[in-house]
């Protein structure tokens, strides 16, 4: 990624939403020149918007400007590590984060919203409950099926009921985020990564996938659907039940079939058809003729 080299990051600033701040981050070319569009970043479980720097810096080297931000409970935003206050919090925080933007951003400039593993199935649900106004979606491994076992499914039948806010260890198999090292090593040294999730998550990530694979036969909003078929940390049928079921003028799908969860942070040269296929995808929706000047929204 060296031609994204010069790209810098701007500092962690803060959205108020429901008595809880919501830690922002944005990414922006360094030199005044039109935007392609703007992409809005929503990361997985357990980890923080902060790892999406190189691709990041990638996307601002094709010509976007990019938002990231911290899920309640994850981060430098507030809430207990993996904790869900309202079982509704995730895809209003979204909301208000993409509104936010919106006011920031010159009209005719592209919304893009990029989602993976947890913020892909985010993502995903708020574009099927109309609560995502965008004008694409590209989804990274989404949780749209958690791959709970029948004795899971029966816990989450009973636990986010009696204790909503009982918190647990995640599950994430790291050794499975990827086939690069490095970047285990660093998910495991990262002091803003952790390994916690609350009942009352755990039932909307079951709840949010069934309702989002259930409207993928009438989905509308252009998609690009990018999964690992060698995942562990999701099931990859939910991802080949959305693709088997939506329109196939409405949505792109590609299985990297060898590939670990994280598609952009596998090595370099696992992860060059992935970013190849992003590209692709996007200089075919959204080419670099933009009249509009850059948005500012930081």
């Amino acid at each position: 990624m060296s031609e994204a080299s010069s790209v810098a990051s701007s500092s962690v600033w803060f959205l108020q939403s429901r008595g809880a701040r919501i830690a922002v981050r944005d990414w922006a070319p360094p030199a005044l020149v039109p935007p392609r569009g703007v992409v809005v970043l929503v990361h997985g479980l357990g980890e923080h918007s902060g790892r999406y720097e190189a691709l990041a810096r990638q996307l601002v080297s094709w010509g976007f400007v990019v938002r990231g931000y911290d899920h309640y409970g994850h981060g430098r935003s507030d809430g207990p590590r993996g904790g869900l206050d309202h079982e509704a919090r995730l895809v209003d925080d979204l909301a208000l984060v993409l509104n936010d933007t919106i006011t920031r951003t010159e009209i005719g400039v592209p919304l893009i919203l990029l989602g993976h593993s947890l913020g892909g199935l985010v993502a995903a649900n708020a574009v099927a409950r109309e609560r995502a106004k965008v004008d694409a979606l590209v989804l990274s491994s989404p949780a749209l099926d958690p791959g709970l076992s029948g004795f899971q499914k029966m816990l989450l039948g009973t636990l986010p009921r009696i204790v909503p806010n009982l918190r647990v260890d995640n599950g994430l198999k790291l050794q499975y985020l990827s086939h690069d090292a490095s970047v285990i090593e660093a998910y495991r040294s990262d002091p803003l990564c952790h390994r916690k999730v609350a009942a009352r998550l755990a039932r909307f990530i079951a709840d949010a996938g069934a309702e989002t694979l259930q409207k993928a036969a009438r989905w509308s909003t252009p998609t690009l659907l990018l999964w690992a078929g060698d995942d562990h940390l999701v099931s990859p049928a939910g991802s080949r039940g959305f693709a088997a079921a939506a329109p196939k003028n409405v949505v792109r799908a590609r299985e990297f079939e060898t590939l670990y969860h994280e598609l952009f942070n596998e090595t370099p040269a696992l992860a060059e058809p992935v970013l190849g296929a992003l590209r692709h995808w996007l200089d075919a929706r959204h080419p670099h003729e933009v009249s509009a000047p850059i948005p500012v929204i930081a």
